[in-house]
Parts: structure tokens; C-alpha cells; sequence
């Protein structure tokens, strides 16, 4: 479904990532490791179309999709939901929702609301409240239902669970289980490795701009310079 081949991406002058190579194959969960500046961010905004990759290709469904706008990306199915949620905090959690279908003509999404408050009964409780007056676990599964609004076939979510208070961390991954289940192609990056091992597929690491390591979840969850490196063992 998606595949980055020799992607270098550079701020100025200053390379971020190093040739990377990643693949992710419809229907999965493949999550991206790593410590603070090992390259994961500028990954995910890369894929995203919000940097330029310098040099090597993005393929995404079959398409080279490399360097083409968010927009564009967007309304073919690839949606992020970003580092810091990024919630309009001056408009109400329903704006939020229908900001997230602007791009959508079809008919489905007074349907999709209605899915969406389903799962989420905290946003139906709180559809008239500012968004920057929500708490950060409300806020961060305000952003992944205005992701999910846009009907993402695939959905990059970075740092889902980052600040969030140990049960509202496990509510957000049994959210990104039930995403995929329901049909969503998942790519996570996130600092709490260990649950994201449990629930992927497929892992990634990343230093300093290059994937040093990959393989099965359950492999490297096993693994011991996996554990040492980023599970507290």
C-alpha cells in the first residue's frame, strides 16, 4: 500500500533522514521506534506531503506520490493525525468532525457522525464545547475522529498517546486496534514502544535518520537490543 524507497529528506542544509526504506502492506499495523530526533516525525511529514523528500520516491496504492501536496494526498485517502493533536481549539468538536469530511461530496457523512459519536461518546457529550477547552485525552481522540472523518484508507498517527494519563493511553490504542479492524491501514509512531509492539504488525526503528532495525512486532518485542534500547530492560 505504501513504500518509501531512498527517501532523504533535509531541513536546509541539515540531513533528517538518511535513505530510509519502509514498507506497509494494506490492512496492517506497522508502527515506527525510535528515540527523540531519531527521524520519526519528519517520516510521517514527509509521507504526509508537509516536507519535500530531496531525493529517493514515495509510492502510495501504486501511485508515486512523492512530494505531492497534503491536499492532494488527502482526498486519496492518506490522512495524519499530527505530533501535539493540532485540534482548531476556537471552533466546537462538531466543527472539528465536519472540518475533517470538507473535502468529501458523497452523502455518507451525516452517517459517518454519527459512527464516529458512537465510538467516541465523549465528543457526542461534548459537540457544542470548544476544542481548546477539552482535556488532552478528549482532545487527542477529537483528532483521530476528524482524521477518521475524512474516511482515510490509510491513517499515519504520531505520538497518539504522548502526555496522555496511563487508562486514556489504553483506550487510544484499543481505538487504533478497532481503526484497523473496521478496514483502515494503520502506520504509528510512538514513544511507548512496548504497546505498540502489542498491537502491530510490523516495526520499524529508526537512529539518527536511518532504519537500523525492522521485522515482525512480536520478533522484536522479543528481542533483547530491542528491550534494552527501548522497553526498560
Amino acid at each position: 500500500m505504501l513504500k518509501l524507497k531512498n527517501v532523504n529528506t533535509y531541513y536546509d542544509k541539515i540531513q533528517a533522514l538518511k535513505g530510509i526504506d519502509i514498507e506497509v502492506e494494506q490492512g496492517s499495523i506497522v508502527t515506527i521506534l525510535g528515540a527523540n530526533g531519531a527521524g520519526k516525525t519528519t517520516t510521517m511529514n514527509t509521507i504526509a506531503g508537509l516536507l519535500k523528500a530531496r531525493e529517493g520516491s514515495i509510492h502510495y496504492l501504486g501511485e508515486d506520490v512523492t512530494n505531492h501536496r497534503p491536499d492532494q494526498l488527502l482526498r486519496k485517502g492518506l490522512a495524519l493525525v499530527p505530533e501535539g493533536r493540532g485540534i482548531l481549539s476556537t471552533m466546537t468538536v462538531m466543527e472539528n468532525l465536519e472540518m475533517g469530511a470538507y473535502h468529501r461530496n458523497d452523502n455518507e457523512v451525516e452517517a459517518d457522525l454519527k459512527k464516529v459519536m458512537e465510538r467516541f461518546p465523549i465528543l457526542e457529550e461534548r459537540k457544542e464545547q470548544l476544542g481548546g477547552t477539552m482535556s488532552g485525552g478528549q482532545q487527542q481522540m477529537l483528532t483521530i475522529a476528524r482524521a477518521i472523518m475524512a474516511r482515510p484508507k490509510l491513517l499515519l498517527l504520531d505520538e497518539p498517546s504522548m502526555g496522555l494519563a496511563p487508562l486514556i493511553v489504553a483506550d487510544i490504542f484499543n481505538i487504533i486496534k478497532e481503526i484497523n479492524e473496521a478496514g483502515t491501514t494503520v502506520l504509528l509512531v510512538e514513544q511507548n514502544a512496548r504497546q505498540a509492539l502489542k498491537i502491530a504488525d510490523y516495526a520499524y526503528v529508526l537512529e539518527t535518520g536511518r532504519v537500523v532495525a525492522s521485522g515482525k512486532a512480536q520478533d522484536l518485542l522479543q528481542d533483547d537490543t530491542i528491550q534494552k534500547a527501548y522497553l526498560g530492560h
